[in-house]
């Protein structure tokens, strides 16, 4: 078991910042998003220790903990709506001037906006695509569904952010 530790040490250190921002882009709440990277790292030890070594081989860690942290979401907001999920973090880009930095806050707000009121199946596909920058395949583990309707889900949500229901083309 002390090599499941040191892995798990490992992964906890490999993904920690990640899974906080999967959560935080879901839950639009820092405290919330800090529950969820906490309720997940428990989850996936919990699981590592009743696995078999070649198991844990073959596992693929980021999509693996995203499956897991998506999970845990979904089971926090049950019966609840999403709420505001926040994009541009809380600390104020220096490099810019304040006129600048107030507008692109105002347009992050937005589009955080725009993020949390999509359907939930395309919101975490987005997310997980264009926020976590995972492969589709990665996406597709993480959601347990096939890459094309992943990446079905992904187009059709960012058509719907950039509000464009008839046309358009796309580079996902």
């Amino acid at each position: 078991m002390d090599g499941t530790e040191r892995l798990f040490e490992r992964m906890v250190h490999e993904h920690q910042d990640r899974v906080f921002a999967f959560g935080l882009a879901l839950t639009g709440n820092r405290h919330d998003a800090e529950e969820v990277a906490q309720d997940t790292f428990l989850r996936a030890y919990r699981a590592l220790v009743t696995y078999a070594p070649d198991r844990i081989k073959e596992l693929k860690q980021k999509a693996w903990l995203h499956q897991i942290a998506l999970n845990v979401v979904r089971n926090r907001a049950r019966g609840f709506r999403p709420r505001l999920v926040e994009l541009n973090g809380s600390e104020p880009d220096h490099a810019i001037g304040p006129e600048d930095g107030a507008l692109l806050k105002l347009e992050m707000d937005a589009l955080a906006v725009r993020v949390a009121g999509l359907p939930a199946r395309y919101r975490e596909a987005v997310v997980l695509r264009h926020v976590q920058e995972l492969s589709y395949q990665e996406a597709a583990d993480a959601l347990g569904q096939p890459v094309g309707t992943v990446k079905a889900n992904v187009h059709r949500g960012l058509k719907l952010l950039r509000g464009d229901d008839d046309h358009g083309d796309s580079d996902d």
